[in-house]
């Protein structure tokens, strides 16, 4: 018989041999592909925050973005983007479609906004997912040194002969000062001025010089003058009484069970997220708010971290959104 002069590229046994050898190489490289498309964060996270830089959101967003630097494995930096109470940043994100962009949630965006604007260009409950709560900061109710009260019992007496007469501030319509002055109005039954300002600033200014006798304000912009005796601080806003000021007694002990007041924060991502990177973010976020670096920032900002679950977030928000309705609708609040 002749010789079989095939080609070895077309012999039927090397043909399997090479097939096989390049399935089992391109085998081995399919997991590490795989690995690497599906590894999030793939580049630095985007971590916005609606206000202007400072105050406690600033101390909240900061702590917990150092904290998840380290265990993502990419870098997370704040963006502050101010603006209409918060409404630019939120609908900037809730179109965000990269994987890569998170927003701090806040009180007056998630639970007020909704309630207080005619229309707005995102919507707090589709747009979005809750990642994890991350911590409350409790309003402090104080009064100028003239104010003859001590404490929020006797400060409510006092209000009661002077229907009025007096006046509190806050750093605009629908901010969490307001909201706070406008719930002790609600559950004490009093009746007060409002006078907004364009800012905590503003407001302290004329507050610390007797033009307004009374504000509520965050633990973190006021306790500073408490400290001096530039304002007295007849009560908290927080479930149970602050390191800070062991002497101040709580709105809750002095008269009102049940009564809590506090700013919050938690991480909210685009609705678009991934379950598979929600998951992942969410428990590195909890680690992170908890972590000893963090809790030292939060305790001197007299705030409480949290770092609940999504699921636990996601209901406080319908709690705060159910109780804020009813306060907001009373009290008329309308924006700027």
């Amino acid at each position: 018989m002749p010789a079989d002069h095939t080609p070895h590229f077309l012999n039927p046994s090397r043909r399997q041999l090479l097939g096989a050898s390049g399935a089992l190489a391109l085998g081995g490289l399919l997991p590490a592909a795989a690995s690497a498309q599906s590894a999030w964060p793939a580049k630095s996270v985007r971590f916005v925050v609606p206000f202007a830089p400072g105050g406690s959101s600033e101390i909240v967003a900061r702590s917990t973005a150092a904290e998840l630097s380290k265990t993502l494995g990419q870098s997370v930096y704040v963006d502050n983007k101010p603006g209409a109470a918060g409404n630019i940043a939120m609908s900037e994100v809730a179109r965000a479609e990269d994987q890569h962009t998170l927003i701090l949630g806040h009180i007056g965006t998630l639970a007020v906004n909704p309630f207080i604007f005619d229309k707005l260009p995102y919507d707090a409950n589709k747009d979005f997912k809750p990642v994890s709560l991350l911590a409350k900061v409790p309003s402090l109710y104080v009064v100028h040194p003239d104010v003859p009260a001590t404490n929020l019992k006797e400060f409510i007496a006092y209000v009661k002969k002077n229907p009025g007469r007096l006046s509190y501030g806050s750093a605009g319509n629908g901010s969490a000062g307001h909201l706070a002055f406008e719930y002790l109005k609600m559950t004490a039954e009093i009746f007060m001025l409002h006078v907004p300002y364009r800012g905590t600033g503003p407001m302290m200014t004329d507050l610390l010089a007797g033009r307004l006798e009374a504000s509520a304000v965050g633990a973190a912009a006021v306790l500073p003058f408490i400290k001096s005796g530039k304002v007295r601080c007849i009560a908290t806003g927080s479930a149970k009484r602050l390191p800070q000021l062991p002497d101040v007694g709580t709105v809750a002990e002095q008269g009102f069970p049940g009564f809590e007041m506090t700013q919050w924060y938690g991480m909210m991502a685009p609705a678009n997220i991934s379950a598979a990177n929600l998951d992942k973010l969410a428990t590195e976020t909890a680690k992170a708010v908890k972590a000893p670096a963090s809790l030292e920032r939060l305790n001197a900002d007299a705030a409480e971290a949290i770092g609940g679950t999504p699921a636990q977030f996601a209901q406080f928000i319908a709690a705060e959104q159910e109780r804020w309705k009813k306060v907001l609708l009373r009290a008329k609040v309308k924006p700027d």
